[in-house]
């Protein structure tokens, strides 16, 4: 079974083909969405994960007669009203990077001594424009005060998870995805495709023809 996967972040898409490499579905293939870098992108204007979610993964299912998937995630700070949230990519502006946004973070975070903080991520499942399922997935922590770990990306260096005494900046690839938002919501997803997904992708794929 092949999945394309409709986004162009590194790390999601190393995170992504771990999934399909650990996954018990037989042959299941995860692979870029081909062509993605040449498609102009959907606007991300919904309210929640799960809308911004559905219209991407609806939107790139009209690119080819496989199922998609894409995911939008972030993370929620309660003390920030939520923030950085949707905005995650973003916090710092448009065109930010991951040392911009977590330094914004961390300023916005001064003198706040209750950091605790969630990620969460959403994966949507189409085909052929129409959306098969959802999944959500989320990791409880908090924020630490400065940087830990080169590794994981995005704010992971400052997102420290109790359990294993570790930022994901800390942990390994396999350790981090064993208990990430994004591994728990693509273990989901695993879970309805065994279970009650074929069928969907069946009738999905015969609107095709």
């Amino acid at each position: 079974m092949i999945l394309y996967a409709c986004s162009s972040n590194r790390g999601k898409l190393n995170e992504f083909a771990l999934a399909g490499r650990e996954s018990t579905i037989p042959e299941l293939d995860i692979q870029p969405l081909t062509g993605l870098a040449e498609i102009a992108p959907p606007e991300e204007n919904g309210s929640t994960f799960e809308e911004n979610a559905i219209a991407k993964a609806c939107y790139y299912s009209g690119f080819t007669q496989e199922p998609v998937f894409a995911d939008d995630s972030g993370l929620v700070v309660p003390a920030l009203d939520g923030a950085p949230g949707l905005y995650s990519s973003r916090y710092a502006g448009p065109h930010a990077t991951a040392a911009e946004n977590n330094a914004l973070l961390l300023k916005n975070l001064t003198d706040i001594d209750h950091r605790a903080a969630s990620f969460v991520c959403v994966v949507a499942l189409a085909r052929a424009g129409v959306l098969l399922t959802t999944a959500r997935g989320t990791v409880d922590g908090r924020i630490l005060h400065s940087m830990a770990g080169t590794g994981g990306f995005g704010y992971d260096p400052l997102f420290f998870y109790p359990p294993f005494n570790a930022s994901f900046g800390d942990l390994g690839e396999r350790t981090k995805f064993s208990i990430s938002h994004r591994g728990n919501a693509l273990r989901e997803l695993f879970r309805w495709l065994q279970h009650a997904g074929s069928a969907r992708l069946q009738n999905a794929a015969s609107s095709l023809h």
